[in-house]
């Protein structure tokens, strides 16, 4: 199957035209618009420093109902005792630096200044969103997403402190829920993901949830 090479023609192909690992096309910028339109889709970025802007919709696709969120007991009792404090939006840019800086120490990162430019500019528009866990005032973890409408595209978190982004990261999906928001897009399967009960659903399925709730 070949892959579709973007333009500057704001537009994606369809999502059934990705190949078996979820790549869908090529290239493209990462303006606003396109980036907006990608969610919408139920598309998103993914690529290394090196490479032109790769856009991915997987099948199937992991995510998260809000209801279905799992807490362990062991979260639960951090929890009670407000172990850590909770803001949103607070400190974006820095939450976004420090999921790149600690990707990049482990394994590499996606999350380059190119995207961390584009997606400051979606949060200073509203799009983007952070949950951040502070301990002793100091920034413990957190995590980034877009929102649109009642869907979350969760992007990625990072924890200078034990539970401390899984921690914002309840505390977001509880109260995205209380606003009414039915899906979180978790995108690719992790076992810690699977702990917080994200399950994968068909991409069908995924992006009629998405037409219908953005």
């Amino acid at each position: 199957m070949s892959l579709t090479l973007l333009t500057d023609k704001l537009w994606f192909p369809p999502a059934d035209k990705a190949t078996a690992d979820g790549l869908l096309a090529i290239g493209g910028d990462l303006k606003q618009e396109r980036l907006l339109l990608a969610y919408r889709s139920g598309i998103f970025p993914w690529f290394n420093d090196d490479e032109p802007p790769l856009w991915w919709c997987p099948d199937p696709r992991c995510v998260l109902i809000p209801e279905e969120l799992y807490v362990s007991k062991s979260m639960q009792q951090l929890m009670k005792r407000n172990a850590f404090t909770v803001t949103f939006n607070k400190a974006f840019s820095t939450v976004i630096h420090l999921c790149g800086q600690t990707r990049k120490l482990k394994e590499g990162t996606w999350i380059t200044k190119e995207i961390e430019k584009a997606y400051t500019r979606l949060h200073q528009q509203g799009y983007a969103l952070s949950a951040e866990a502070w301990l002793d005032n100091e920034l413990a973890g957190g995590l980034y997403g877009v929102r649109l409408g009642n869907v979350f595209f969760g992007e990625s978190m990072f924890s200078k402190v034990s539970n401390a982004s899984k921690y914002a990261f309840i505390t977001l999906v509880q109260q995205l829920q209380k606003e009414g928001v039915v899906l979180i897009d978790c995108q690719i399967h992790t076992a810690h993901l699977e702990s917080l009960g994200a399950k994968m659903i068909s991409r069908k399925e995924f992006l009629a949830v998405v037409k219908a709730n953005t």
